[in-house]
């Protein structure tokens, strides 16, 4: 295959396209036909989705908080009192009590990505979650990392550190099913 290693030309000249007769095809022979699968668009429709997900989302969800700086989990429920869909988003709201602690939240889940952010509103709030922080969810409600308002709070260093949030729809303990002996 010939090679072309160095070329003086004037800035601003033009160089004629020769086809290179070694290909066996034309570049244009080479593309690949657009086929469309008989008018087949994406047939998801994330502002259907979030109308359905502001009817069937469970409104309690039920889980533990475990900071990342070796503070004892915490367990944690949350209470949505209002779910709206708004176009592709759904607009939450409601309380989170974590511990002792009890909070309003407000926040968003993106239909069709299921990116969750959650704020709570409170202050003070527990160990490890600062006021001005929020938890963001890549995949919905669980898990979820702690994201705080600042790299590190000089007043107190043992607030905003973060941790890790997993929410579950089911707040029932499981009971354990009683094995009935053979004999």
């Amino acid at each position: 295959m010939p090679v072309l290693l160095a070329m003086d030309l004037p800035v601003g000249s033009q160089v004629p396209f020769q086809s290179n007769p070694q290909l066996p095809l034309d570049p244009i022979q080479l593309a690949i036909p657009l086929e469309i699968d008989d008018g087949k668009v994406e047939s998801f429709d994330p502002v259907a989705r979030a109308q359905e997900l502001a009817t069937t989302l469970p409104r309690t969800w039920c889980g533990t908080f475990e900071p990342f700086d070796g503070n004892p989990t915490v367990d944690v429920t949350l209470e949505l009192s209002a779910v709206t869909a708004i176009g592709q988003m759904v607009d939450l709201r409601g309380s989170m009590t974590m511990g002792s602690v009890t909070t309003p939240v407000q926040g968003n889940l993106h239909a069709k990505s299921d990116q969750l952010d959650l704020i709570p509103l409170g202050d003070p709030l527990i160990a490890g979650v600062e006021p001005g922080g929020l938890f963001l969810g890549l995949q919905g409600f669980s898990p979820t990392g702690w994201q705080s308002p600042r790299l590190i709070n000089t007043a107190d260093p043992s607030t905003g550190v973060g941790g890790r949030l997993a929410l579950m729809s089911s707040c029932q303990a499981e009971t354990p099913v009683p094995v009935q002996p053979l004999w």
